[in-house]
């Protein structure tokens, strides 16, 4: 396990990855189970760490704006507005598949750890680090322990608030919540409409 804060642990977090290695981050919601989008492998195995259906999408988490465009295809005026107003945060934007049919989860965290990991490496598949469907733990070693397996690398930044992100649907011009975490579909009609 290593610190979120240690200089060390960045190399240490880009190296697992880049060996298509799964990790335990912290976020500025909940722990997060990690890995390289490329990697199919490493995607398996964050299924299998989870017991979570193929059916369900794993989300990305990306330094900034501008790496959204090497997931998904035009942004709405609507999506991007939200964007700007809760990036980085707790809003996780679902957008249409650069090249694709389907859709695609995509959310810039509010943790400086995870956004420097990510403009090394590129975006990142994550998804909560717990058993599908149970609560994530908010410490690293609860949130690793709880999963069905062990995984490469530990990052304990402390404790994560334990809230998972708000899920807005960005292809629809209605912007539907999905989920609805700590930001309110009030605040998602409110900034859409600046």
């Amino acid at each position: 396990m290593m610190m979120a804060g240690d200089a060390l642990a960045l190399d240490a977090a880009e190296r697992a990855l880049r060996s298509e290695q799964v990790i335990v981050l912290p976020t500025d919601t909940v722990y997060g189970l990690a890995a390289l989008p490329a990697s199919d492998r490493a995607i398996d195995r964050i299924y299998a760490l989870k017991g979570r259906p193929l059916s369900m999408p794993i989300a990305f988490l990306v330094a900034s704006r501008e790496q959204v465009e090497s997931l998904a295809g035009p942004v709405s005026p609507e999506a991007d507005r939200l964007m700007v107003a809760f990036w980085p945060g707790p809003l996780t934007v679902v957008l249409a598949e650069r090249g694709g049919d389907g859709t695609v989860g995509v959310r810039c965290p509010d943790h400086e750890f995870v956004r420097s990991l990510a403009a090394r490496v590129g975006p990142l598949a994550v998804t909560s680090a717990n058993r599908h469907g149970a609560p994530t733990p908010a410490a690293a070693f609860d949130a690793a322990s709880s999963l069905d397996g062990e995984v490469d690398l530990v990052v304990d930044g402390g404790s994560c608030p334990g809230t998972a992100s708000t899920v807005v649907n960005g292809t629809d011009p209605s912007l539907p919540v999905l989920r609805e975490g700590p930001i309110r579909r009030e605040q998602v009609v409110a900034a859409a409409l600046r």
